[in-house]
């Protein structure tokens, strides 16, 4: 063991030797030596500046620092041949120009401590430095105060004659106010990363992308985006387009139309946040995260995993959501540099902050989890699709191949496919209803007897050669405007395509009804209060009348208000009641002629009531409602102002022609029809009457004219979604 060993150690050393007589004597150690500032310059631009998508993210910062409001962008070759941004902010001074490409010479920072308060997206004063190391860069500009704009050419962070011989000083020129930076050949002098770029379009798409993200963030500021030569923009977003607004530009109505507004705030750890988030209805192959940290564009791995973590219990598997979050912390919990392109930052409490988001994504998407929205075909009654023909649709047309669609073969076969039971929807309100299937003790009045048999109004309508008059008031204009201003679209929609589906409870006034595959309970009393004072601004000047005979005193009525008044007020030490009686009598009195020109109000001279306003034809409010309405015209008419006493008027008479709260039927006591106790016959008439006029005049007026405003939502309950159900059923 021991001479094999002496052996190969003998060969071990004759073989070094060999390497080092090969080798020569060797090589000092090297020297440390201080970089080129031109070796230097051009390895910190291409840490800022990777791809031109990041040289824009700096200009169109800089830009929104400025002040703009409009960003015009132009793009060659994916930003490598060209990449232009035009904006309208407040321009850089003439003196500033000779720095400007400096490195580290900025207008936001001055010392170090300032990074704990920057409010801005620039700080380093790096941005037009890289990209002058690496392109050429050209600057127009102009201030306010200027009387004409200012040209400047760049190379290596200094002001470079636009052609050799000429000076380099910025040259005046015509221009707008704002600043136009021009950054052209990118990377011509780093050939080995100009060529790693594979595509010009590939480059375009990221830019569109960037300039997507600060569109829908950027309020108020618009944005253009196109490639050089062409004549439509890629991008084009006005300026006072909405959050949602731009989300639809930029990312498609799909979404837009499936978005919740979120905000969630906490003093704890020093932040709050906005933005919009897709419902349970949306899903995409992959997360789209809009995240703003204090403004700036980021990327967060750990908010993107938890977000994607919350949605994963609300979409189905493989599904993904859309996220728009603007998160806003305390500058001083932020550090903001800590990356060469700010692509990311870090910040205190971050697990803290996201758990907190996190809760309240989960909470607003548990809220709309019962209102699921899909697409629905409707069929109607009674049609019957033929089996072996094909009818011509949009769905069934063919291309042929010259491009030019083809008319449909008649006797083509095709193959009819069954709805799913959960797109069914009930289109006809005199097909069978839900509320057949109750005991007879617990149907509705309405629905116990034929509908022949039911009391009909027996009204008789007298016509006159009136014509129509024109409203002209300037108030009367104002409150319809404000009903349109305070509309709610998909309320209103609701109401417009509803199935009525019986009275729900007529003590509280509720009835519920369909709107697609959802079924609602609504408070139609409320919302008969809406209706009836909208009739009110339509018709004003042009409403019917109700005319009693014999005629009604006005004292008379107004005293039986004032008894109830009393009864209900008690004892009212120092209060005369007859007084009321007297006032109300003589201010309607004074009146009589503006009552019964614009509301047909008639009060004779000798104070008789002649006739009440006649708002919908087949329904006559309760008249036991009108001592007290009568009554209320005194105290609660602004009689100052116009606009003021249109509008508690037709407050005051919409209140009385919404239907009265009729007591709740009687119930059996027990088995056997010696139990049953007989409801007052009048009553049981109105209340026939009554179920009768509200599904067949009433409801079907909301569908024709109704504009729901956004006060109605708090009358409406969604109680049941078919979606919704087969979802809870599919889990199950």
């Amino acid at each position: 063991m021991a001479d094999s060993m002496d052996i190969d150690s003998t060969a071990t050393r004759g073989v070094k030797r060999k390497v080092d007589e090969a080798q020569g004597p060797a090589e000092p150690p090297r020297r440390i030596k201080a970089l080129d500032q031109d070796v230097v310059n051009k390895i910190a631009a291409g840490e800022i500046i990777v791809a031109p998508v990041h040289a824009l993210k700096e200009l169109i910062e800089n830009a929104v620092d400025a002040g703009s409001t409009s960003l015009e962008i132009l793009v060659k070759d994916g930003g490598l041949k060209l990449l232009q941004i035009t904006d309208n902010g407040h321009g850089i001074n003439r003196e500033d120009l000779p720095i400007l490409c400096e490195r580290f010479t900025t207008s936001k920072l001055k010392a170090f401590e300032d990074l704990t308060s920057i409010g801005t997206y620039g700080f380093r004063g790096e941005a037009l430095a890289s990209i002058s190391h690496i392109a050429h860069l050209t600057v127009t500009t102009k201030t306010k105060e200027s009387s004409c704009a200012w040209r400047a050419h760049y190379a290596s962070g200094k002001l470079s004659p636009a052609k050799p011989g000429q000076s380099a000083d910025p040259k005046p020129c015509a221009g707008r106010q704002g600043t136009q930076i021009t950054v052209e050949d990118l990377f011509y002098n780093v050939p080995t990363r100009r060529r790693a770029f594979r595509s010009a379009s590939e480059e375009y798409a990221k830019i569109l992308d960037l300039v997507g993200r600060y569109a829908v963030h950027s309020a108020g500021v618009a944005f253009s985006c196109k490639k050089q030569g062409e004549s439509s923009a890629s991008v084009s977003v006005p300026s006072n387009s909405s959050t949602v607004d731009r989300i639809r530009i930029i990312h498609g109505g799909a979404v837009a139309n499936e978005l919740i507004r979120f905000e969630a705030a906490n003093e704890r750890w020093g932040f709050n946040s906005e933005g919009w988030i897709s419902n349970a209805n949306y899903n995409v192959k992959r997360t789209v995260l809009l995240l703003f940290i204090n403004h700036r564009s980021v990327e967060s791995s750990s908010i993107r995993k938890a977000i994607e973590h919350t949605y994963a219990t609300f979409l189905p598997k493989g599904g993904h959501p859309f996220v728009y979050l603007s998160l806003e912390i305390d500058p001083a919990r932020v550090d903001v540099n800590v990356h060469p392109t700010k692509r990311e930052v870090n910040f205190l409490n971050e697990d803290e902050i996201i758990e907190v988001i996190c809760d309240e994504i989960r909470a607003s998407l548990g809220k709309v989890d019962t209102s699921r929205t899909f697409m629905t075909q409707s069929l109607l009654p009674g049609t019957k699709v033929p089996e072996a023909i094909m009818t011509p649709t949009k769905d069934t047309t063919t291309v042929g191949t010259a491009g030019e669609p083809e008319t449909p073969n008649p006797t083509r076969r095709t193959t009819t496919h069954k709805p799913y039971e959960n797109n069914l929807v009930r289109t006809d309100a005199r097909v069978r209803k839900i509320t057949s299937m109750l005991p007879p003790g617990q149907r509705p009045s309405s629905l116990t007897k034929a509908q022949g048999d039911l009391p009909s109004d027996d009204t008789e309508y007298v016509y006159t050669d009136k014509q129509p008059a024109v409203c002209r008031l300037t108030t009367v204009k104002a409150l319809r405007a404000e009903v349109r201003e305070n509309m709610h679209n998909e309320l209103t929609d609701t109401f417009a395509i509803h199935t009525f589906v019986g009275v729900v409870d007529e003590r509280r006034r509720i009835a519920a009804i369909q709107g697609g595959v959802k079924l609602f309970l609504v408070d139609y009393g409320m919302v008969c209060n809406e209706y009836f004072y909208q009739v009110g601004l339509t018709d004003f000047g042009n409403f019917g009348s109700i005319r009693f005979n014999p005629v009604l005193n006005l004292r008379d009525l107004l005293s039986v208000a004032v008894a109830y008044e009393k009864r209900i007020a008690g004892k009212i030490e120092n209060f005369d009641w007859d007084t009321v009686v007297t006032v109300v009598e003589e201010q309607l009195i004074d009146r009589r002629e503006m009552l019964s020109e614009y509301f047909s109000l008639e009060i004779s001279e000798s104070g008789d009531l002649l006739s009440i306003p006649l708002l919908m034809k087949g329904y006559t409010p309760s008249l036991a409602k009108l001592p007290q309405f009568l009554l209320r015209l005194g105290p609660y008419v602004d009689w100052n102002d116009e606009k003021g006493c249109f509008h508690t008027f037709l407050r005051e008479l919409a209140s009385f022609y919404v239907p009265e709260a009729l007591p709740p039927p009687p119930t059996p006591t027990g088995d056997g029809d010696a139990n049953v106790v007989e409801e007052d016959e009048e009553i049981a008439m109105r209340r026939k009457q009554l179920n009768r006029t509200i599904e067949h005049t009433i409801f079907p007026a909301f569908k024709a004219r109704l504009v729901a405003t956004r006060g109605l939502l708090k009358g409406i309950i969604e109680v049941a979604n078919l979606k919704g159900l087969y979802r809870v059923f599919e889990r199950c």
